[in-house]
């Protein structure tokens, strides 16, 4: 018998919604945490997006989603997200801030909804993979179906290379 995946907030939330979407599970380690290994076990490195948390001087609490190998350009959120300054939140404070913890953070689901900006380049993809909201699991879902779920904004976010 397979083993049950335990529901995080995030999954309880798409089903809520009745919104089509996949699990995915996988191995991870503590030293380990990053995008680019969940996309090498996942064989799925351009649908693969990461949960950044950032604070903004006038905000507060903002979340980014963008691509896995990609870098946040933080004067490109601040600038959409009508801020003069954004900086990363500080690790200690995720899960007190947003509900989960590193390497296990959702924008789904969160504690509060924050202003949630996805990187442009997920519009074209027909899913994007992202946290389930625990190390281990993924959620695969169309991009537009995020966008609705955290009443996030396509824009373009992502640092030059």
């Amino acid at each position: 018998m397979a083993k049950k995946i335990q529901k995080t907030n995030a999954i309880r939330m798409v089903e809520q919604r009745k919104i089509q979407y996949h699990e995915y599970t996988y191995a991870w380690s503590e030293d380990h945490l990053d995008a680019a290994t969940v996309a090498q076990q996942l064989d799925a490195p351009q649908a693969i997006y990461k949960t950044l948390v950032a604070v903004g001087n006038k905000t507060g609490p903002l979340v980014a989603v963008i691509p896995g190998q990609g870098a946040l350009d933080l004067k490109k959120i601040a600038k959409v997200s009508h801020n003069k300054k954004v900086e990363m939140l500080h690790v200690k404070e995720l899960e007190e801030t947003t509900g989960y913890i590193r390497g296990g953070c959702s924008p789904i689901g969160m504690k509060k909804l924050f202003p949630t900006f996805v990187d442009a380049s997920a519009q074209d993809l027909k899913e994007i993979i992202v946290s389930a909201g625990k190390r281990g699991l993924q959620i695969g879902l169309a991009p537009a179906d995020l966008i609705q779920l955290t009443r996030g904004q396509f824009v373009d976010i992502l640092a030059a290379e």
